[in-house]
């Protein structure tokens, strides 16, 4: 009896190793209305939704996923209260203080995507830091876009294309402005995940989700967990990706 609880347990998460997705990126979205429904600050659901990132990252670690993409703090988000901005500052500031050594000894490498430039100089050396003391490590890529926004990467990649190449005349094609990208270097997502029951893209990724899978949920960020990624990732396999073709 205990021998098929167990086997129970294991075939819950069986997955085809052949068809993971590599990449998933994630809009992590109600953590706020998480709060309120329970009565709560909406405070206190950004911090449980660090909590739960964490679950998630352990998760991808499971499930063998090579790429994590997490949407933290869009360039639209500066238009929220400021309490509210100054809570979001100080988790940031507190997971990399708390979070960074796990993450190393687990051989995740942290990137971080966005304009870090309105960010106080303490906390832009802090995630500079980070993302050095993690820069060789291979088991997991862990993105944290931050103060990021598609199409503002796509006028960036734009402007310095047009810097670089200002006195020569150039041929632009697809692979060429992906070097000048924040995920230059790496696949496009295979899913992206939004949370929250939200059904839209907010200005995440634009570029790079041509041909992404969407899978759209409405448990909220904080109550997404290893059972809900296994859903998600269950999905995707079923689909059949044909880029355009047939």
């Amino acid at each position: 009896m205990i021998k098929g609880f167990f086997n129970k347990i294991k075939k819950q998460y069986e997955l085809e190793p052949t068809k993971l997705p590599k990449h998933i990126a994630i809009i992590m979205d109600g953590n706020g209305r998480w709060a309120q429904k329970k009565g709560l600050p909406r405070t206190f659901g950004h911090k449980a939704g660090v909590e739960a990132l964490k679950k998630i990252i352990q998760a991808c670690l499971e499930f063998d996923i090579k790429i994590l993409t997490v949407y933290a703090f869009s360039t639209e988000n500066w238009k929220r209260p400021k309490d509210e901005i100054n809570a979001l500052m100080h988790l940031l500031d507190d997971y990399l203080e708390r979070e960074i050594r796990d993450l190393h000894a687990n051989k995740i490498k942290l990137n971080i995507m966005g304009d870090l430039a309105p960010f106080s100089h303490e906390l832009r050396n802090k995630i500079l830091n980070a993302v050095d003391l993690t820069k060789n490590n291979d088991r997991l890529i862990f993105n944290i876009c931050l103060n990021y926004g598609g199409r503002s990467e796509i006028l960036n990649a734009v402007k310095n294309i047009l810097k670089e190449h200002k006195n020569n005349d150039i041929t632009i094609n697809e692979d060429h402005f992906k070097k000048y990208l924040y995920t230059k270097d790496l696949p496009d997502p295979d899913l992206l995940i939004r949370t929250g029951g939200e059904y839209r893209l907010s200005n995440f990724l634009l570029w790079q989700c041509a041909y992404t899978e969407l899978y759209f949920t409405d448990v909220f960020w904080p109550d997404f967990d290893k059972d809900e990624l296994y859903k998600a990732i269950k999905n995707y396999q079923k689909r059949i990706r044909r880029f355009g073709g047939l």
